[in-house]
């Protein structure tokens, strides 16, 4: 396993985050109809990862695991499992992300940045995780009712109360990160270290946006969804299989055009050629661009068994020439989310 800095800090983290958005299902489902979390498949998912070097997990507050989007009767579910997998590991073995932002309940403060939201939900994820602190606490969603200072000092805060160690955002635009960084600069709070945005070979948006801030502020990007929800794999090419995403995401089955199709069996062919998968060229196509941005990135890997995490693993010891990049891009421009 490779190591890299999360942006300016000394803290080490693998060249692959484990991602809990998306987590090995079971057929069974619960009282509301929805699809279970597996477990002990999840477990096996932590032990091969663990085996493996991989000592960054990602998870947030709404997540659930087999859903999305997530109603408030499964939120925090995925924070509460991975609490249970987690106890039977050495704490400062993993480097623990979660979120807070989204909305955790229907009264008035049960979403946002204000002090209040966020000291609240920082207790609730700790007592889901069962931890006492977590490594990185990052903003989920814009908040425009609340000063950004007051979101900066409340998390400069729990900092210094040792409940949280780094800080970072999600989702954010542009201009609320560059404001944030200014005013953690200006009053000496806590800035970020990473960005976590949506980065894989068919939305390549951040390159113009907000690869340039993560140049500037030395920012570690956290790169979710690297296999486009899954289209960046030959699981779709003959239908949509049983419990994949595509049966509970209405947005992804949409995408799934015939166009789209002959565009993934084209980038499906480049990585035949090579003797990879194509979630494998997915996945190396981006640690590729670490040197021509000149940032870190960390894929976030979601994966529905064990089976898929050894695969996707493998990734990091593919090498793609400068051709084989460029044929990869071309091919993927085709396909539109």
């Amino acid at each position: 396993m490779k190591y890299v800095n999360l942006g300016n800090s000394g803290l080490k983290v693998s060249q692959v985050c484990l991602g809990s958005w998306h987590l090995p299902r079971l057929k069974e489902r619960d009282e509301y109809g929805v699809l279970k979390v597996d477990v002990e498949e999840t477990k096996k998912v932590v032990k091969i990862a663990f085996d493996q070097g991989i000592n960054f997990i990602d998870t947030a507050n709404r997540y659930h695991g087999a859903m999305t989007p997530v109603d408030f009767n499964h939120l925090g579910n995925a924070e509460k499992i991975l609490g249970e997998v987690l106890k039977d590991y050495e704490r400062e073995s993993f480097v623990i992300a979660t979120k807070v932002g989204g909305q955790m309940a229907q009264w008035v403060n049960g979403q946002g940045l204000s002090r209040k939201h966020i000291f609240w939900q920082i207790r609730e994820s700790l007592r889901r995780l069962r931890l006492e602190y977590v490594d990185v606490y990052l903003i989920h969603v814009p908040d425009k009712e609340t000063p950004p200072l007051e979101t900066l000092m409340a998390l400069n805060d729990l900092v210094k109360m040792g409940k949280v160690h780094y800080v970072g955002s999600s989702n954010l635009s542009p201009e609320e990160i560059i404001s944030f960084m200014e005013l953690s600069k200006e009053y000496k709070l806590s800035g970020f270290v990473t960005i976590q945005e949506v980065y894989n070979l068919i939305n390549r948006t951040i390159e113009l946006t907000k690869i340039p801030l993560a140049r500037k502020y030395n920012f570690t990007v956290m790169a979710y969804s690297p296999l486009a929800q899954g289209i960046l794999s030959e699981k779709y090419l003959k239908g949509i299989p049983e419990g994949s995403r595509a049966t509970y995401s209405s947005g992804l089955r949409e995408t799934l055009t015939k166009r789209d199709l002959k565009a993934i069996e084209e980038l499906s062919e480049i990585a035949k050629e090579k003797g990879i998968s194509l979630s494998q060229l997915a996945i190396a196509w981006i640690l590729s661009k670490q040197k021509s941005l000149g940032i870190n990135i960390v894929p976030i890997i979601g994966v529905s068994s064990s089976q898929q995490l050894v695969e996707n693993i493998q990734a990091l010891d593919v090498s793609l020439s400068d051709d084989e990049i460029k044929r990869t891009e071309e091919v993927a421009s085709k396909i539109k989310l």
